[in-house]
């Protein structure tokens, strides 16, 4: 429960329609497995004690009394244990039956929730025997005590904060106005759904969808479970679907008919984190709601979720491609919208034959293309200097010829040299100064031409290098337009690798390849043998851990030693934990260092829910300490 995660489980046992006693045991056979694994909530179906099927014999005195009973055997069975369950049962109140659910921890039934919306056709005749549960909260006697009673019920963990658990149960989820809506309102950030759904085809997907909208539109973490085959009776078969989701994404799901535990990780500061961004969930004490607290060890959460190493790339290939349409799609459009507001019909690139450049040049001719216009008013620009190879080169002018464009070379040795005579830098001084004149150099060439064709610069620097301020100011760091600032370093080579599949002709593909192989530089050093000298990655550390950091920093709003923790798990058997540590730390340092660079970004279309644009994305200060983030990182 450390660092807001809390495990979970949804529990589907094997019960016999009106045994209680035969469910009961079942119930604590699997709640005690669920206990020894260390889950925290755990969440029984529908009527599961007496069985969701039982039709009139819920009228039946005995099955009453004997569900209730057995409801004391489930609760004897929770003392000692740290955590809280809820199971359901009939419950009788002034001679009404109710479709309920029990909320136990400590051996005490801290709540009753009944179900409001009852389902009355098809097979479904819950009418017939329950009535519906009211908000306003009322109290049953249970062993003594008056324990609350009525659907607006909160249960708050005191020694967890974040941790507020309501109760929908079933048929309640698909109301027009579900009670999960009124719930989250009043602060609840974990939705408990103990349903009994009647198995029909295709009935699986529409369920899963229905976990996934609430979960997103709610802002929560979501458990649902079904009742198990063995309430299947008659007409009606039941399948055992279990899900927990979080946010919007699905989290663990039971594959149908199989019964038994489907355990998660709920992240309950990444819900919080979420509410905090939308000012559109507007969170409010209300005076209807009876709010029971309960207490839970926090201590340290074995995970079950996973993170996956490369957090800005779909998982599966179809997702992958569809992702890769879009924001190409995104990126050109953008452009296009820019080319057509300022009526240019020339833009000019720096092309060097890397993974930045290359991408930028691809966008600039889909928009090109999207606005009728010819590839020869796209200036190719390579600018040779220090550090240029013949591979990255070549590859430049392979790149100039496939797709068309107009080619230039402008060799900036000469105004280099210059400029250090100039200014009083020793050429054989390998230093800053060394390196930024070069950048700066080209940037001004490219500018110069701009003028002179009446053009724009399209800048070519991504996301990952803006993020760790890997970018020359005034230098690189400047154009008019920067198609790629809103794609990170990892997600661009499966951009550029898209680009090579699709586009249909082999020698643009065949370069493409080779440009995705090329070490990622920016040559502003001498090669070495004829080969790159200045690797980035070498430098500044591997692009995927630093894509990695920035996700979970920035998309999620994880702590240092969080993004540290999932970040271990995420690289496990990939990066040591040294490795990951270094890096982080450089990352960190980094960000805050060169916020001054991203302050005075160019514009550039966002395309994904990451962005460090100082116009809405990332409204950070310039000079804010970065001391309580590398302090953390101390205790790591």
């Amino acid at each position: 429960m450390n660092q807001g995660f809390v495990k979970v489980a949804a529990v589907t046992p094997k019960i016999k329609v009106a045994d209680p006693e035969y469910n009961a045991k079942s119930i604590v056979e699997k709640m005690l497995e669920a206990m020894e694994q260390k889950a925290k909530i755990i969440v029984f179906p529908e009527l599961c004690i007496s069985g969701y099927t039982c039709q009139d014999l819920f009228l039946q005195e005995l099955l009453l009394r004997k569900s209730f009973a057995q409801l004391s055997v489930i609760a004897e069975a929770t003392k000692g244990w740290d955590g809280i369950v809820f199971v359901g049962l009939p419950v009788e109140k002034n001679h009404k039956l109710y479709n309920a659910v029990a909320a136990i921890s400590g051996g005490k039934v801290l709540a009753f929730i009944p179900k409001k919306n009852l389902p009355n056709f098809a097979a479904f005749a819950e009418a017939r025997y329950f009535a519906p549960g009211q908000d306003a909260a009322d109290t049953i006697l249970w062993q003594g005590e008056n324990v609350p009673f009525g659907t607006n019920v909160l249960l708050e963990c005191s020694s967890m904060p974040g941790l507020c658990i309501a109760c929908e149960i079933g048929q309640d989820a698909q109301a027009l106005t579900p009670p999960g809506v009124s719930h989250a309102e009043a602060g609840a950030t974990v939705i408990v759904n103990p349903s009994a759904y009647g198995e029909m085809v295709g009935k699986d997907s529409l369920r899963e969808m229905l976990v996934l909208s609430s979960s997103m539109r709610l802002i929560s973490g979501y458990i649902f479970t079904g009742a198990s085959e063995g309430e299947s009776s008659q007409d009606l078969v039941f399948a055992c679907q279990g899900m927990i989701a979080e946010n919007g994404a699905m989290l663990a799901k039971r594959k149908s008919f199989a019964a038994g535990i489907l355990y998660s990780d709920l992240d309950l500061e990444r819900i919080s984190t979420e509410r905090r961004k939308n000012n559109m969930f507007c969170v409010a004490e209300k005076k209807d709601y009876c709010k029971v607290m309960f207490s839970l060890d926090v201590e340290e959460t074995d995970l079950h979720r996973t993170f996956a190493p490369l957090p800005f790339v779909p998982e599966g290939e179809e997702k992958c491609a569809k992702r890769c349409r879009d924001i190409l799609s995104i990126q050109a459009h953008g452009l296009k919208k820019r080319l057509e507001h300022v009526g240019c019909e020339n833009v000019i690139i720096g092309v060097s034959g890397g993974l930045d450049s290359t991408l930028a040049l691809l966008v600039t001719a889909d928009a090109f293309d999207l606005l009728g216009l010819s590839r020869k008013g796209i200036v190719a620009v390579t600018m040779p200097c220090f550090g240029t190879t013949e591979r990255t080169k070549s590859n430049a002018l392979a790149l100039a010829e496939q797709l068309g464009v107009t080619l230039k070379e402008v060799n900036i040795k000469k105004a280099v040299l210059q400029h250090f005579e100039d200014i009083g830098q020793d050429p054989e001084k390998q230093d800053v100064t060394y390196e930024n004149a070069q950048a700066r150099e080209r940037t001004q060439v490219l500018m110069d031409l701009a003028n002179q064709m009446g053009g724009l610069v399209i800048g070519t620097g991504d996301l990952s290098e803006l993020a760790l301020g890997w970018a020359t100011y005034n230098g690189d760091h400047m154009s008019m337009y920067g198609v790629n600032a809103g794609v990170p370093k990892t997600l661009l080579r499966y951009l550029v690798a898209h680009y090579a599949k699709e586009c249909g002709v082999e020698a643009l593909a065949a370069t493409l390849r080779d440009v995705l192989d090329t070490p990622v530089s920016p040559e502003l050093l001498p090669p070495k043998d004829g080969e790159i000298a200045q690797k980035t990655e070498d430098i500044v550390g591997p692009y995927e851990l630093h894509d990695f950091f920035l996700y979970y920093m920035l998309r999620v709003g994880y702590s240092p030693m969080k993004v540290f923790r999932v970040a271990v798990r995420a690289f496990d058997g990939i990066y040591e934990e040294e490795i990951i540590r270094k890096w982080i730390h450089i990352f960190y340092r980094r960000f805050f260092a060169q916020q001054f660079k991203r302050s005075c970004l160019p514009d550039g279309p966002k395309v994904g829910s990451v962005g460090v644009s100082p116009r809405g994305d990332l409204c950070m200060p310039t000079d804010a300490s970065a001391r309580l983030w590398l302090e953390e990182l101390e205790e790591i």
